[in-house]
């Protein structure tokens, strides 16, 4: 379980410090965009009231509380699943990335009401309107290394 902690630990600060430095230090909450690499590489401001792609959006305090409630529970199950179907390290480094994800997304909704967005990929003569964060990475990694790493039980 080392290895969940610490990458978890470690997911979780990554995650934070680039929305501090990117949000705050560079002012994207103020400026709203900012074009790295035109247009392949920009940073969109999008505070995420819902999940994914702004679904289940919905600016209340019901939604933010549920939604950190199931990423809570999430987390508990991920960290129950691996405790209860021990895998190798890469498992481990799966649920990690899982949990430091989901629990980087509740401090933004604990501290700002919603998930801070703002990584952006584009093509030239395509505007992608989408945004995400290190956690959102996170997640999907994690989720996909948890299928792909733990292992299945044969039928006897």
């Amino acid at each position: 379980m080392k290895t969940v902690f610490w990458t978890a630990f470690w997911t979780f600060m990554i995650d934070q410090v680039t929305k501090y430095v990117v949000v705050h230090a560079m002012a994207l909450d103020a400026l709203g965009r900012i074009d790295l690499l035109p247009p392949w590489v920009n940073l969109r401001m999008a505070w995420n009231y819902g999940i994914n792609f702004g679904l289940l959006a919905g600016d209340s305090d019901v939604a933010r509380w549920a939604l950190i409630g199931v990423a809570l529970a999430i987390s508990g199950a991920v960290l129950w699943w691996v405790r209860r179907e021990p895998g190798g390290w890469w498992q481990k480094f799966a649920a990690g990335l899982l949990v430091g994800g989901a629990l980087g997304n509740v401090v933004d909704r604990l501290l700002y009401g919603a998930v801070a967005d703002f990584l952006n990929f584009g093509l030239p003569g395509f505007d992608n309107p989408y945004a995400f964060n290190v956690a959102d990475v996170a997640i999907f990694a994690g989720a996909i290394g948890m299928v792909i790493f733990t292992p299945s039980k044969k039928p006897s």
